[in-house]
């Protein structure tokens, strides 16, 4: 898998990479035009965790964020969306937490969460991000990435627009 790969639509833009490498693994690669600390404070900071993290094409919000960012730390994620009353919650810890450098998280919501480590790698002003997933078996990988070729790309790209906000000054942390 390449480090960086440009996307076609979009000059400047990155593409998202989704390789599944083995039955229970999975590694997504994008960079990002931005520094390391940046791309971990949008990644670890609830207000701007709401801001990109659902994909605004399935009309679902991030109603409610909490993350206690440290090891042993837990994290809540609760989705809504405006036509249900239903609420989806993801949650779990974190196991480790290096700032601007890797995060490592569970996935507790069900007994087929994976644990995911997150690698921050800058070089000239921007972040190469590495999220490599390992679930309990192979069928909780296999229903894990049905939509994620649509939904992830989407969520950096929201992520990208944020980040050219928060470079511009006008996206407040």
């Amino acid at each position: 898998m390449g480090a960086t790969r440009e996307a076609e639509a979009k000059p400047g833009a990155y593409q998202t990479a989704v390789e599944r490498t083995s039955d229970r693994e999975l590694v997504v690669e994008r960079t990002f035009n931005g520094p390391a600390r940046i791309v971990f404070q949008a990644w670890t900071t609830p207000e701007l965790l709401k801001r990109w993290w659902a994909p605004k094409s399935s009309g679902a919000t991030l109603v409610s964020c909490e993350a206690d960012v440290r090891a042993g730390g837990k994290y809540r994620f609760e989705f809504g969306h405006p036509s249900s009353d239903r609420t989806m919650t993801f949650f779990g810890k974190y196991i480790e937490v290096v700032p601007n450098s890797r995060l490592v998280w569970t996935n507790e919501e069900s007994h087929a969460g994976a644990v995911s480590t997150l690698t921050f790698t800058e070089k000239d002003g921007k972040t190469l991000l590495v999220l490599h997933e390992v679930y309990p078996s192979k069928e909780a990988l296999d229903e894990a990435i049905k939509g994620m070729d649509e939904g992830l790309p989407e969520q950096y790209e929201q992520l990208d627009a944020l980040l050219a906000e928060l470079a511009a000054g006008t996206g407040r942390a």
